[in-house]
Order: C-alpha cells, then sequence, then structure tokens
C-alpha cells in the first residue's frame, strides 16, 4: 500500500462492519483512529493490521459523551489531516411498545442518534477550514420504515438519517461529501446469527444460506466506493442489501 497523509477515523470500530471499515482504509494507506467501548477489544485488529503493513490506532471512547468525542477526533487529526470520519453505531434493540422503558429508549436514542450528530459536528469543525473532507453515517432498514419492537430503534435511525441529510446540505457546497448508507438486511455477525437460531432453530443455522446475509467486508468495499466518487456525482443516500433480500 501506499502510505497516505491522512486519517479515517472510525466511530463504533466493532467486530464486523467496524473492523471491516478500518481494515479497508488501512490497508487503503490510510492512518486509521478506531474507536469503540471497551477499546482493549481492538488488540486483534490492530496485531493483525500492523502485520500487515496497516497504521492504526485504537481508543476506548463513548460516543454519547462530548469531551471523548472532541479528543478522539482532535487527537487523530493531530497526527495527519481527518480526511474520513465514518460513524458506525448500530444500538439494535427489539422491544414491545409496553415494555420499551424510557431510559431505553433515551440511551439507544443517545447511541444511534445523539452521538452521530456529536461525530458529524466535531469532524465537520476540524474538515471546514481545509475545505475538504468526508462523513459517513451507517443506517439500517429502520432509518426508513419501523418495524414492530423498533419504536426505540427507528426512531434513532430515523433521526440520524435527518443529522446525515442536514449536514449533507449545509456541507456539500464546503466540499464535504456527507453519505448516508442504509443497510437493508442482515449482516452476517454473532449477533445475527443467534437472532436466526432463536427464531428459526438450529437447523437454521446449520444450513444457512448465506446469500441471505450481507458481509462486513461489503459494507466496507461500498464506504470505500463513496470515498472514491467524484465530487460531481456525489451519492448522499445508497441502499444495499444482497440480491436475495426481499424488499
Amino acid at each position: 500500500m501506499e502510505p497516505r497523509n491522512a486519517v479515517a477515523a472510525v466511530v463504533g470500530a466493532g467486530d464486523y462492519i467496524g473492523a471491516a471499515i478500518a481494515q479497508k482504509f488501512a490497508l487503503e494507506g490510510f492512518r486509521v483512529f478506531a474507536g469503540r467501548r471497551q477499546g482493549d477489544k481492538l488488540a486483534s485488529l490492530i496485531s493483525e493490521l500492523e502485520a500487515h503493513g496497516g497504521r492504526i490506532v485504537g481508543r476506548s471512547l463513548d460516543a454519547r459523551k462530548e469531551t471523548d468525542i472532541t479528543a478522539f477526533l482532535n487527537e487523530a487529526d493531530r497526527t495527519a489531516p481527518l480526511e474520513v470520519c465514518i460513524f458506525n453505531i448500530g444500538a439494535n434493540v427489539n422491544f414491545p411498545l409496553l415494555e420499551t422503558t424510557e431510559r431505553g429508549f433515551r440511551k439507544v436514542w443517545e447511541m444511534a442518534c445523539y452521538s452521530g450528530f456529536l461525530t458529524g459536528r466535531e469532524a465537520a469543525r476540524l474538515m471546514l477550514p481545509r475545505g475538504r473532507g468526508a462523513i459517513f453515517f451507517t443506517g439500517a432498514t429502520a432509518s426508513l420504515r419501523a418495524g414492530v419492537g423498533y419504536a426505540a430503534f427507528a426512531a434513532a435511525k430515523f433521526g440520524l438519517r435527518a443529522v446525515a441529510q442536514s449536514a449533507a446540505r449545509e456541507l456539500g457546497p464546503h466540499n464535504i461529501h456527507v453519505a448516508h448508507l442504509i443497510i437493508d438486511a442482515g449482516v452476517d455477525t454473532a449477533w445475527v446469527r443467534d437472532r436466526i437460531k432463536e427464531r428459526e432453530g438450529e437447523e437454521a443455522i446449520k444450513n444457512l444460506d448465506l446469500a441471505r446475509l450481507m458481509t462486513p467486508a461489503s459494507v466496507a468495499e461500498t464506504y470505500w466506493q463513496l470515498y472514491q466518487q467524484p465530487r460531481d456525482a456525489w451519492t448522499f443516500e445508497q441502499e444495499i442489501r444482497p440480491f436475495r433480500e426481499k424488499w
């Protein structure tokens, strides 16, 4: 890879999609700053990428805290110019309406919407003086339609979409590409496999048709394609799903 004098920051660098995004941008030459709760869980990803010549820094952060996000992105930008910032926190929960507590609803909103606002705002603060950059947000099916039991999650994802859309309209004329990626599918993670097992039984996992699930690497590749778009043809919103997904 050809090392770049630029940083890609991933807020929500979890074990699957976040890790794949960090890996993709690191192997494309970016210095990656990866942040998540319990940053010690990034150790294996850091070791793997460094073994392949990637440059990555892992940090613990609570994206709901303004001071954490500000410090994380400022540290990243001091290392090299912040070129790309990807917000990738999910907070996918399912509770019947009457079982959705005030605390639970607020926590999901803080994780999936409010922390996205903080991330986008602080990334823009660093990018605007240079007149360039990309800020991407991970959305979900719930960004467009709310299913049974997803009042909290959908409300947060609807809100994140609105934050992204407003930011895109404001920042686009300043040469900052804001995009919202809707993952309209189950992603192949341990959590999703557990949900399939609960609903459909052990046999469903043994005979799982992988064409029904999206791989984290495919999500990362889509973000890379968004980053590479020429500025006269920027995408704001893109929906991705496996070819067998019903929609």
